[in-house]
């Protein structure tokens, strides 16, 4: 990495520590920015567990006032996004616990550009998805919604690394078996 690249990295290291710094110290513009850069993962994230579009707008609403309050926790900028999906992803697994969801895919009924890209393969893999536990998909959308690694997942899971690739192969395999049928 050649020096300016550094000197930019550097830029947002500190850009994010002290946009975490000011969000906890009660700045309202420093923790919209962090609402603005991680609303969507969180959302794409809640949407996996549940399988239900308002459900998940809920249990990231709920997400947002469990962080608001406990961000002064998060020591590392770096960890912010993957302990804010994990809060979401928690708290779309207690709105599960409240009611029970519709299929996925009907979370897409009204929405062009996502009804366009519904298929049977769509339809397949949101029954497949549907078929698991909601901590099992909440394993499969921080991997491969939110882009969580595996020591990440690990310290979400209170796994190790190793466990957690396990587990993921597992619910891969099951869920092409399932396709595949």
């Amino acid at each position: 990495m050649n020096s300016s690249a550094q000197a930019a990295q550097q830029d947002r290291i500190e850009s994010g520590a002290d946009l975490l710094r000011r969000a906890v110290a009660g700045d309202r513009d420093a923790l919209a920015s962090i609402v603005d850069a991680h609303h969507s993962d969180m959302l794409r994230v809640s949407f996996v567990v549940c399988g239900d579009r308002e459900t998940a707008r809920e249990a990231v609403q709920s997400a947002w006032l469990r962080a608001a309050t406990r961000l002064g926790s998060i020591h590392d900028h770096a960890r912010l996004r993957a302990w804010l999906c994990s809060v979401a992803a928690n708290e779309a697994r207690m709105a599960l616990r409240r009611r029970r969801p519709t299929l996925p895919i009907e979370a897409l009924d009204g929405h062009p550009a996502e009804a366009r890209a519904l298929s049977v393969d769509l339809i397949d893999l949101a029954i497949a998805l549907n078929g698991l536990t909601p901590a099992d998909r909440e394993l499969l959308a921080l991997r491969y919604v939110a882009g969580f690694s595996s020591p990440e997942l690990a310290d979400h899971a209170r796994m190790t690394p190793a466990g957690v690739r396990s587990r993921l192969k597992r619910l891969l395999d099951r869920l092409r078996k399932e396709l595949d049928r």
